[in-house]
């Protein structure tokens, strides 16, 4: 069974699965709702129609886009991987993007093992990979969504009764799970944090992003700060597992960050994925200008302060204490750019 599992490319483990595939659903969500935001916040400020059309055709291939990127990030044939445009469509109609990414990861594996074993595998195929892939849509997706929304909602109410712990502890949560090897904006959409759930979590995440660009400078000069400013600080992962320590000062300042944003600025997002992106392509900003509530000077006050200026700002001056006690010495945050 196992050199017939390793033969059709089949390996089932947790890096896979929450890593690998998790991440590429993420891009699946970019290049689908998030683009698609993008295009109607265009077309909300100009009015021009062409960008309202760009808007409903990007959103409407949402569960399509995650279910190509899912399966490319697993390897299937190319049969497979045109039948889970249909997989992924259904599978997010009815369970949102986790539902998403749980059925067409089966279905994509169970494609997998008919795939070329028949000499009619142009129906076999598409059939048993879209079958077992509705079949467990329609299982599973609703309680997959009535979960995710629940829970989702609550995180959601639950800041607004409580906006200062709750951005302590958001901000602090989706930082450091950006920083890790899993997807924060992919979990950030199956959870459809919005608002000022939304706006903590974007906070956190700046704070990750830009607090390891500024902290990093004298090892890894403007090639870092891109790297890590506007890429990800997931970069720092090894360094992190090397001296823990490094990731003490971005971590205090997403703490004063996400109530800052909560309570002070009352920052919301106003896009799921992008609440996980921090400053990644900018990502988090323009999902901050997506949201309602966006508009007038106070918004984009609050918006630069709290995702560029006070991370780059507080974090080397949090940092400078452990520096001075050997907790964080010269090369520690060194990348191999």
């Amino acid at each position: 069974m196992k050199d017939f599992l390793r033969k059709k490319g089949i390996e089932i483990s947790a890096k896979r699965y929450f890593i690998d595939a998790m991440s590429a659903m993420a891009l699946g969500l970019f290049a689908s709702l998030l683009i698609g935001t993008i295009f109607g916040t265009i077309y909300d400020k100009t009015g021009l129609e062409f960008f309202n059309k760009m808007q409903e055709f990007a959103k409407a291939a949402q569960g399509s886009a995650m279910a190509i990127a899912i399966g490319s990030a697993l390897n299937v044939p190319a049969l497979v991987l045109y039948s889970l445009c249909a997989v992924g469509y259904g599978a997010n109609a009815l369970g949102g993007p986790l539902g998403a990414l749980i059925v067409v990861i089966v279905a994509a594996e169970f494609g997998k093992l008919v795939s070329k074993e028949t000499k009619i595998d142009i129906l076999v195929t598409p059939t048993v990979t879209i079958a077992v892939g509705t079949a467990l849509a329609l299982l599973i997706g609703p309680g997959i969504s009535w979960i995710m929304n629940t829970f989702g909602n609550f995180i959601m109410v639950c800041t607004q009764m409580q906006p200062f712990f709750m951005g302590i502890l958001i901000s602090i949560s989706i930082g450091i799970v950006l920083t890790l090897p899993i997807s924060s904006a992919a979990i950030c959409a199956s959870l459809g944090l919005i608002g000022l759930a939304g706006g903590a979590a974007t906070a956190g995440c700046c704070a990750q992003m830009v607090g390891f660009a500024v902290m990093s400078f004298k090892e890894n000069r403007w090639g870092g700060v891109v790297a890590q400013g506007l890429g990800t600080s997931m970069l720092q992962m090894g360094n992190i597992v090397r001296n823990p320590k490094v990731w003490i000062p971005p971590i205090i300042v997403s703490a004063i960050t996400g109530p800052l944003a909560t309570c002070l600025f009352k920052m919301e997002n106003g896009v799921g994925v992008a609440s996980g992106m921090g400053t990644c392509g900018l990502v988090g900003p323009i999902g901050v200008m997506a949201s309602q509530s966006f508009g007038g000077a106070m918004s984009w006050v609050g918006m630069i302060l709290v995702c560029i200026v006070l991370p780059a700002v507080l974090t080397p001056i949090v940092a400078y204490p452990f520096r001075k006690i050997g907790w964080i010495k010269d090369g520690d945050l060194k990348l191999d750019l």
